[in-house]
């Protein structure tokens, strides 16, 4: 049986709009609900109700973190998923449609919501900023899905953004695409693999509408009988619809046929019509006809963008229902009738190919049988089961790359009787090429923080390692090398015997530490004033990161020790830090609290259970001493000064 994870699916949409992101995340949190998963639905509100009883569900969250999970409190969407309404939506005056509206307050929202939140996946719907979504990727402490679903560009995330939002991206641990035209047009603009998962498209099991709907074509068509009925929907760009009301007037009246436009803006006054053909088009709102009705009554379905805005989503629900798709030619469109397998297709913005093409199938009712025949595999995939069958293979692989938690419960107890100790896990000496500190130094200093054991890290040396542990004397040193990689960043050795070399790729270095029997450390992952590898490359080595530090005080930035601790949990990799001193000063400034250990193995098991313990400092006055020792004076003054300061030590040894 697949693991049952906590999922939080998040949309950027408020959840009383009828988008298709919205509809994929009723439908899937449905099935997944309906599998044991526990999902939970993340969403901008148009109802200060609805926002306020999620609000007082989130002040309960600290005392009952279940609670949400389990939907006390909450609203619950159609589908009976827990709704969490993270901020209300203004519309922005003189803006149309969904561009217009604003959360407000969401970024707050919803960081106390994660942060509170202990769920397995938070599983973001076109995370482009600013929304919810957004606000949910930066702030998430879990595993990350990405869903990319509309085929167009998005010029401030792909153009001006780009940067900032790639940074962002990169904390997505698997991406998923609706069509294979998004997944392209992501891969253009943000590397990365897409997994394209086709949306599904078919009502309710309790519904009965698309079978009815089907025998119902097949009837009319079997018999030639009625006008032939042609709908539209008013989901892409305005223009579209004129496009269609051209294609209209080149028409002749018989064989007889019928339209009806589903619009929220009313008819397009610059595409008037002739009185004759007014009679045959019926324009209508969603107070009047729901999207669904408009399907179940049409024979022929025009989609009819020109790719500033196109509606796929729609053309897939068109296909379930059971009516015939004459589409332009987009490549989420194509892709959605099998290349016109299913459908008929039209050049953008050709209205007398579109004329022509409707024509067709209004005098042919054998060409509308063939197609709906012809669109019979592609409507028996378009199942939200289907969808959640691919999802759940998703979130399977995301999981399989997490830490299995320890199981030897011997080693465990022979840990709880050991003293506590605390450790500083990276540091410097003078055989480092920007440390000026004496290996004597920094032994003396050790012991007066009253560290139990150290981790000597020179750059790409081991002898400062080695001097320290042969002048021990008591204090525990483990010899380690930071280790400059060819061109992905700097990773640490632990408990090493020899030198490694720099230079090496990531995972030859790696393979020089696993031969000498060596413990994998990342030090300041996603300190990007660092050389430090990204995070796909950490992702391509998880299986061999034993270890991977999550505080380090010489990092200007405190985000970024924020996303090594959230990267650290997600995948239950053990949590180091160090004070990466290249003083003495700085020593001891962050210090691992664990029990004493014998080696590398009850080193990683007591780590696993380990402490954090950090005390202020000043970069900036860290940092000035580290130039003064190193850079401010003659080479002859700084050597007669690091003699001194070592013979010091010694003596107070």
């Amino acid at each position: 049986m697949p693991a049952r994870f906590s999922i939080a699916h998040v949309t950027p949409y408020p959840w009383e709009e009828r988008a298709d992101v919205n509809l994929f995340v009723e439908r899937v949190t449905g099935e997944l609900a309906e599998r044991g998963h526990r999902p939970l639905v993340i969403a901008p509100s148009r109802s200060q109700a609805v926002v306020r009883r999620s609000r007082q569900a989130l002040r309960r969250l600290r005392e009952d973190p279940d609670a949400l999970l389990q939907g006390r409190g909450l609203e619950v969407t159609a589908a009976g998923v827990p709704l969490v309404a993270v901020g209300e939506v203004l519309d922005v005056p003189g803006a149309a449609g969904r561009r217009g509206a604003l959360p407000i307050d969401v970024a707050r929202t919803v960081e106390e919501l994660l942060v509170g939140l202990a769920s397995d996946f938070v599983h973001v719907h076109e995370p482009f900023a600013p929304s919810t979504a957004s606000a949910a990727l930066r702030h998430s402490r879990s595993l990350n899905v990405g869903s990319f679903h509309a085929p167009t560009e998005r010029v401030v995330s792909t153009q001006l953004a780009r940067k900032v939002v790639e940074l962002f991206f990169g904390r997505l641990d698997a991406r998923t695409a609706s069509f294979a035209a998004t997944a392209e047009l992501m891969r253009r603009y943000f590397p990365g693999e897409y997994r394209v998962v086709l949306p599904g498209a078919d009502p309710p099991a309790a519904d009965g509408r698309a079978s009815a709907k089907r025998s119902a074509a097949a009837s009319r068509v079997a018999d030639h009988a009625g006008p032939v009925r042609i709908a539209f929907a008013e989901e892409e760009e305005r223009p579209a619809q004129r496009v269609l009301l051209r294609a209209l007037r080149r028409l002749p009246l018989e064989p007889g046929w019928e339209v009806t436009v589903l619009t929220e803006r009313g008819a397009s006054s610059s595409t008037p019509l002739r009185a004759e053909l007014r009679e045959r088009v019926r324009v209508v709102s969603a107070a009047e006809l729901s999207e669904d009705e408009l399907l179940d009554w049409a024979d022929v379905l025009v989609c009819a963008s020109d790719g500033a805005a196109p509606a796929p989503g729609l053309l897939l629900r068109g296909l379930a229902a059971g009516a015939v798709p004459v589409a332009s030619r987009l490549p989420a469109y194509e892709e959605a009738l099998a290349e016109g397998g299913a459908g008929l297709l039209f050049e953008p913005r050709d209205v007398e190919v579109l004329a022509g093409q409707l024509g067709r199938l209004i005098a042919d009712p054998e060409l509308r049988a063939r197609l709906v025949k012809g669109a019979a595999e592609s409507r028996a995939s378009l199942t939200w089961r289907r969808v959640a069958d691919e999802l759940e293979d998703v979130y399977g692989q995301v999981a399989a790359r997490r830490k299995a938690p320890p199981a030897d419960g011997a080693l465990r107890r022979r840990l709880a009787s050991r003293a506590v100790i605390d450790v500083d896990l990276h540091m410097h000496t003078d055989h480092s090429h920007d440390c000026a500190t004496p290996v004597e130094v920094l032994l003396a200093t050790a012991r007066q923080q009253r560290l139990g054991a150290i981790a000597v890290t020179d750059h790409n040396e081991i002898s400062g390692a080695l001097s320290a542990a042969a002048q021990a004397d008591g204090l525990k040193v483990i010899v380690a090398e930071e280790i400059k990689t060819a061109s992905q960043g700097e990773v640490i050795g632990l408990f090493l015997s020899e030198r490694i070399e720099r230079g090496l790729d990531l995972a030859e270095t790696i393979a020089q530490i696993r031969h000498q029997g060596g413990l994998v450390y990342v030090p300041h992952p996603f300190d990007r004033l660092h050389a430090v590898p990204d995070y796909e490359h950490l992702l391509g080595i998880l299986d061999e990161i034993d270890a991977i530090e999550v505080f380090n005080p010489r990092v200007a930035i405190g985000s970024f020790n924020e996303e090594a601790a959230r990267f650290a949990a997600k995948y239950r990799i053990p949590a180091g830090a160090g004070s990466d001193s290249h003083v003495p000063q700085g020593l001891g400034s962050v210090r691992v609290r664990m029990r004493d250990f014998d080696g590398p193995e009850e080193f990683l098991a007591s780590l696993r259970e380990a402490d954090i313990v950090t005390r202020p400092t000043s970069l900036l006055y860290v940092q000035a001493l580290k130039f003064l020792q190193t850079k401010a004076r003659p080479q002859a003054s700084r050597q007669a000064s690091r003699r001194r300061r070592a013979r010091r030590a010694l003596r107070n040894s």
